[in-house]
């Protein structure tokens, strides 16, 4: 395997002294690494992966340096536009390295919702005219490199490494986790699932909360009332907004993610302004992006209260405990909606903690029925 260190180190010997990205599973380690080691100036963890691509050619654009851009293949979609219409040769022509995490490689197993950006994921880069090349754990990083480097100063714009599974050796995030008194995001989903009506509809974001969402349901021994989207990160309270829009004599409880609520948050204006009395968005905000290794998000800097009234949210709540919330739900449930209720939890979660089981169209039936019974 390679060493985050050792492949940090030949990168900034090859000038690249600046990082900007979304954290990805395959890239954990190497995440963890630069956001324990380089200074708030060289990194920055972005909303999602335009805006980390126009923040690297903005630091292009001032010191003539390409950046390093990390992110999940998934997030090529978020990408698109600025590769396209930004730092491509036949506009501003602006280098950078796209190291991107290959989620759903054919041959490898993955989960649904990564199986086809997987098998599309080489040639969307070669229809964006986009070098790349496959770094994996046998891989000589001064001959991948070398090349990478040849292929940025032949283009001038940006070249890509495609990082295979197992990759990278190991390395912790060494920065404490946020909220560490708060509760579990398993117990806040079981509060609200306990304090919901069985005729309220639930929209849950990707990654661990709808993960642990099927399984408390599993275990309850209850229908199916709940959509798991399991991938589209970023655009789950989008989703719960048209369910809502839709169905407006149910209750739509859209459980989202402090990172997902940042990842397209402009959505969480439209829902203020959609006039959605039935729908209740529920941040459930332990400030990092935990399903890909704990990286922190700017979450504990936002002024959720101030932002929801700004926004024109009919109402704002906050709990940091199940008593709390138990609480604060009976308030939720008065209010009219749009509502925001922030939820305080700590990171973690079960380490014996499945997937669904069901399939995504099974899911999706399921979900439909439900809304229309």
């Amino acid at each position: 395997m390679i060493s985050p260190a050792e492949f940090s180190a030949e990168l900034s010997k090859l000038g690249i002294h600046f990082f900007t990205g979304v954290p990805d599973s395959l890239l954990q380690s190497l995440c963890a690494y630069i956001d324990d080691t380089l200074p708030a100036g060289q990194h920055t963890i972005t909303a999602n992966e335009g805006g980390a691509l126009a923040m690297a050619a903005g630091y292009y654009l001032g010191s003539g340096k390409p950046a390093c851009v990390y992110m999940q293949n998934s997030g090529l979609g978020n990408v698109v536009n600025p590769l396209t219409s930004l730092t491509d040769a036949e506009v501003y022509r602006i280098p950078a390295l796209l190291i991107i995490g290959w989620r759903g490689e054919p041959g490898v197993k993955d989960e649904p919702q990564h199986v086809k950006q997987g098998r599309i994921t080489p040639l969307m880069l070669d229809n964006l005219n986009i070098p790349w090349q496959v770094l994996e754990a046998s891989s000589d990083i001064n001959t991948v490199l070398a090349q990478s480097f040849a292929d940025l100063e032949r283009t001038g714009a940006p070249v890509a490494l495609l990082v295979r599974k197992n990759t990278f050796a190991e390395y912790k995030l060494a920065k404490p986790a946020a909220n560490p008194d708060s509760l579990s995001r398993e117990d806040a989903l079981a509060t609200i699932l306990e304090c919901s009506d069985n005729s309220d509809v639930m929209v849950s974001t990707t990654g661990k909360t709808s993960r642990e969402l099927y399984e408390l349901r599993e275990a309850r021994n209850e229908s199916q009332r709940d959509f798991l989207t399991v991938g589209a990160m970023g655009h789950t309270s989008s989703i719960a907004l048209g369910v809502a829009l839709s169905t407006p004599n149910r209750r739509v409880i859209c459980l989202d993610g402090d990172g997902s609520f940042l990842m397209h948050m402009g959505g969480a204006a439209i829902i203020a302004a959609s006039g959605a009395t039935n729908l209740i968005h529920v941040v459930l905000n332990n400030e990092a992006h935990e399903s890909v290794g704990s990286q922190p998000t700017v979450a504990g800097r936002i002024d959720f209260a101030g932002l929801s009234k700004a926004l024109g949210y009919r109402g704002y709540f906050v709990a940091d405990s199940a008593a709390s919330l138990q609480r604060v739900w009976l308030d939720v449930a008065e209010q009219s909606g749009p509502v925001l209720l922030e939820v305080k939890i700590r990171t973690g979660s079960r380490a014996d903690l499945g997937r669904p089981a069901s399939t995504p169209v099974a899911n999706k039936q399921a979900f439909m029925g439900h809304c229309r019974g």
